[in-house]
């Protein structure tokens, strides 16, 4: 992504057309873009579900609903705040005239059959002939989904004791130690290469250490979402399939509730998972991931292609769930959201940090670890 973003800058375009320039970058590249975008002076169209980077590149936003295109002057979250007040004045006009409409049927209906009133009553019918109807506001269907709380896992939840790891020639880890506890929430952030991914899949069990150890604690129920993790799905199988085959003791109404939480609603849960995007891939693999109710969750860059709602959806779930987290995340406001500590991972080593990413910001000055100070 980095090689082909690099390539497309030194062309020095007049006008760039991006779609999810973010998706795949590390945090350090993403604020970089971020940086260039900025600043640079030709014609920009793209798309991106990161809020943070819509609110400091785009200067309009352009809405697709309903077949209707919008424009909106400002960055996201003025976008944001223009939308909510017209679907509000929407519905208080939409409530008016419903109203009006009501009292005058109610006169037509009343008083049609009489002959002193005919006058009126055919006056009435014409003005109601002549009036344009208004549409009810269209409303994002969202589904409410209450997840079964998670079993209490001991205090101790991954231990690693004197890990070495390494690819070839590259060493990523020595003699590492690293203890995370009961709900404690540890974003992880390094460089491209530093090793994140690598950290999640040795406490996952997903990888095993060149030497030392890495030991799950008592009562811990794993819970990991892989980058990969969209590749296992059965293409063969509709939504609703994959669902039932993950949890065959469940009825369909729950299936149907948890696929509507997570964004499939009415027919979309007979797609067949070949036929997915990937944001509805990874929401799917998502309500496995949360309806199993895990104590412990790593997620390795949960939010590459999801939509904002979706988005907002996961941080909603999480920040109610009382297990433990390690993730990685390029998104800032996920970072910020559900972190309260903050691994960074440099060239001297591991460096832990008490607070979360919010706090990280404050204390380093920096945004991500391959940044200079003040860097935002």
């Amino acid at each position: 992504m980095r090689v082909a973003l690099a390539r497309i800058l030194l062309m020095k375009p007049d006008a760039m057309l991006l779609d999810e320039p973010s998706n795949h970058l590390d945090l350090e590249s993403f604020i970089w873009l971020e940086q260039f975008l900025k600043t640079y002076e030709g014609a920009l169209l793209m798309t991106s579900h990161d809020r943070e980077f819509l609110n400091r590149v785009c200067t309009r936003i352009l809405e697709i609903d309903g077949g209707e295109l919008i424009t909106y002057s400002g960055n996201y979250d003025f976008y944001d705040q223009q939308k909510a007040m017209a679907m509000k004045q929407q519905q208080a006009a939409y409530e008016r005239q419903q109203a009006m409409l009501a009292k005058e049927i109610a006169f037509i209906e009343r008083f049609k059959a009489r002959a002193s009133h005919a006058a009126q009553v055919q006056s009435r019918v014409k003005k109601l002939d002549k009036i344009d109807k208004l549409e009810a506001p269209r409303r994002v269907e969202k589904v409410a989904f209450e997840f079964k709380p998670a079993p209490r896992s001991g205090e101790d939840v991954v231990k690693f004791v004197k890990v070495r790891k390494a690819y070839g020639p590259k060493v990523i880890y020595d003699n590492f130690d690293f203890l995370v506890r009961r709900r404690e929430r540890w974003c992880v952030l390094g460089v491209n290469g530093a090793g994140k991914s690598t950290l999640l899949k040795l406490a996952a069990g997903a990888s095993q250490p060149d030497s030392g150890t890495v030991t799950i604690g008592g009562s811990v129920k794993l819970g990991y979402f892989a980058q990969h993790a969209m590749d296992v799905l059965d293409g063969t199988k509709t939504v609703e399939e994959t669902l039932m085959e993950a949890f065959p003791r469940s009825s369909v109404g729950t299936m149907r509730t948890l696929a509507g939480c997570f964004g499939f609603i009415k027919d979309e849960i007979e797609k067949k998972c070949r036929v997915l995007s990937g944001g509805e891939k990874a929401r799917l693999v998502m309500a496995k991931l949360l309806f199993d109710s895990p104590n412990f969750l790593v997620l390795d860059e949960p939010t590459n292609h999801l939509d904002m709602a979706t988005r907002e959806l996961l941080i909603g779930a999480l920040e109610d769930f009382d297990g433990t987290l390690l993730f990685v995340s390029h998104d800032r406001h996920f970072l910020a959201a559900l972190s309260n500590r903050v691994l960074e991972l440099t060239p001297q080593g591991p460096v832990p940090y008490g607070g979360g990413y919010t706090e990280y910001v404050a204390r380093t000055g920096r945004e991500a670890p391959g940044l200079h100070p003040n860097t935002k």
